[in-house]
């Protein structure tokens, strides 16, 4: 990619001692082996708007869907503050090309989910949305997301980073709008790839992009970026993996013997099974796509979705 992909964090995950109690959250995949492919933009809520480090820790109490941000001990409210300040941040966010962001799991300013919301007794419900994450979340709602805490889980760290690297590309198609030729190849050559997650929405945003030349270009591009959110928040399952294995496979019917094919159903098979990861019939395909030079294939980002030193389908 010519431009950077560009990333939102919450900056305690770089290592920074911005915590309340002065120190950091320094996660080493995020920072020494993801940051090799990104450009980090970090955020620190609490030291942004306006708190000391070190600081009086806080917490979210009362209503779960729109709780209040109050320091623990002297029971300081520093909702308005805090909200004040979310809005200008994200309105500078937004020039800001990022493709993503990676929240701090459980903060109360910047956890996307799960984080204590405390009722005024002291009881706690882990139902709650930190209150800059909240902000974002409602500002971007199709930019992805997720928490250190969640890209633990090897599938969901694989769709979060598939998804970031697919809305760089769409980046460069939005820039090159009102054309529609960016637009119509964006869709092709991610074709397999929206298959693996969601048929549904692959043929509805095709029929969108067949009639983007008879509707509102900017209604269009903006319906298209929509779907193409929705689509690959739905997870992958073996049972899409394997249909869209099959169906690569498909253009190497004449190049391929009789064992060849058997070879490659055996190994979609034990995929599907389990008993081996992506990563091996993926590495098979694309020796087959540069044998015979199988063009469409060779555009389809099924099969480099990622760099592949992130070794992000290595499990099965």
């Amino acid at each position: 990619m010519e431009k950077p992909l560009r990333l939102g964090i919450s900056s305690c995950l770089l290592g920074n001692n911005v915590r309340y109690d002065g120190g950091h959250k320094l996660d080493r995949f995020i920072r020494d082996t993801l940051g090799k492919y990104v450009e980090f933009v970090p955020v620190c809520p609490e030291v942004e708007c306006g708190l000391s480090v070190p600081r009086e820790a806080m917490r979210l109490v009362g209503d779960i869907e729109a709780p209040r941000l109050r320091t623990i001990r002297s029971g300081v409210d520093l909702t308005e503050q805090m909200q004040n300040w979310a809005a200008e941040k994200n309105a500078w966010l937004a020039e800001q090309n990022i493709c993503g962001f990676i929240f701090k799991s459980k903060s109360p300013s910047s956890g996307m989910q799960g984080v204590k919301v405390y009722s005024e007794k002291g009881m706690p419900q882990q139902k709650g949305v930190g209150i800059f994450a909240k902000a974002f979340m409602t500002r971007f709602p199709d930019i992805p997301v997720e928490d250190d805490g969640r890209l633990h889980d090897p599938g969901l760290r694989e769709n979060f980073i598939e998804r970031i690297f697919v809305m760089r590309r769409w980046q460069d198609v939005v820039a090159a709008k009102p054309a529609l030729a960016p637009l119509v190849a964006f869709h092709s050559q991610h074709k397999y790839l929206l298959l693996a997650h969601s048929t549904k929405h692959y043929q509805e945003m095709g029929r969108l992009v067949a009639h983007a030349a008879d509707t509102d270009r900017e209604q269009a591009f903006a319906k298209y970026a929509h779907l193409l959110a929705e689509a690959l928040q739905m997870r992958t399952t073996k049972a899409k993996l394997y249909n869209v294995l099959e169906k690569s496979m498909g253009h190497f019917k004449k190049e391929l013997s009789a064992w060849e094919k058997q070879e490659l159903l055996d190994v979609f098979r034990r995929f599907k099974e389990g008993q081996l990861p992506l990563i091996v019939p993926i590495i098979l395909l694309n020796h087959y796509i540069r044998k015979y030079d199988e063009p469409y294939l060779r555009e389809q980002y099924f099969f480099h979705p990622h760099p592949l030193e992130l070794k992000l389908r290595n499990y099965s």
